[in-house]
């Protein structure tokens, strides 16, 4: 059977279509060995892809909110000149305070422990479930589980390349994803009358 992913690939043996959502065959490389390995890489994909979501939403708010927010508390602003938000390319996370790492690092350690205490009881049912549901979203027949697990991996994974591209567009164009891209953040008839006023010959 081929590959669904990568259709000219053959389907590798441990993934049998119907064991995890959003399987699509791929697995080129063959990383995972067995069904403990694959397990574990579909732990750690949960893992990095709820990170993404969260990520994705997060830096351009950070870029919308942070000043305003500084401003109002008295506070100097984590941006730079070119309302970029700290990162490891352009050197500037030492603004942000290490005490908001501490967190960081505490709160995810915290729920890791937490996933790691679940995963040992009979109630876990899948690689990422916390049993987090505050709102009684999850639904209770398998197929609706199916569903809403599929939609949380596939919105994880485009979050994945959505953080790796605004990684890459703020360091290739030097200024932050919401000034490069105002067409997704602000009305489209500012953006637009500002766009149609740079085109207009000054008088």
């Amino acid at each position: 059977k081929m590959s669904q992913a990568i259709p000219f690939l053959e389907r590798p043996p441990l993934l049998t279509g119907g064991q995890y959502a959003g399987d699509v065959g791929f697995d080129p490389l063959r990383l995972a060995k067995n069904a403990e390995q694959l397990e574990y890489y579909r732990e750690a994909e949960i893992k990095h892809a709820r990170l993404a979501m969260l990520a994705a939403a997060g830096w351009p708010l950070s870029e919308l909110f942070d000043r305003p927010i500084a401003t109002t508390l008295s506070l100097p602003s984590t941006l730079d000149a070119t309302d970029r938000v700290p990162t490891l390319l352009n050197g500037k996370l030492s603004s942000v305070s290490p005490y908001f790492w501490g967190f960081c690092i505490g709160l995810a350690a915290a729920i890791d422990l937490y996933g790691v205490e679940k995963s040992k009881t009979s109630n876990y049912s899948h690689p990422g479930d916390l049993g987090f549901d505050p709102l009684g979203l999850y639904p209770r027949e398998e197929d609706g589980r199916m569903r809403m697990q599929t939609c949380e991996i596939k919105h994880g994974r485009v979050a994945m390349m959505a953080v790796l591209g605004f990684v890459v567009q703020e360091a290739v164009k030097g200024e932050g994803v919401v000034r490069e891209t105002p067409l997704f953040f602000y009305p489209v008839t500012e953006t637009v009358g500002r766009w149609i006023g740079e085109l207009l010959p000054s008088q």
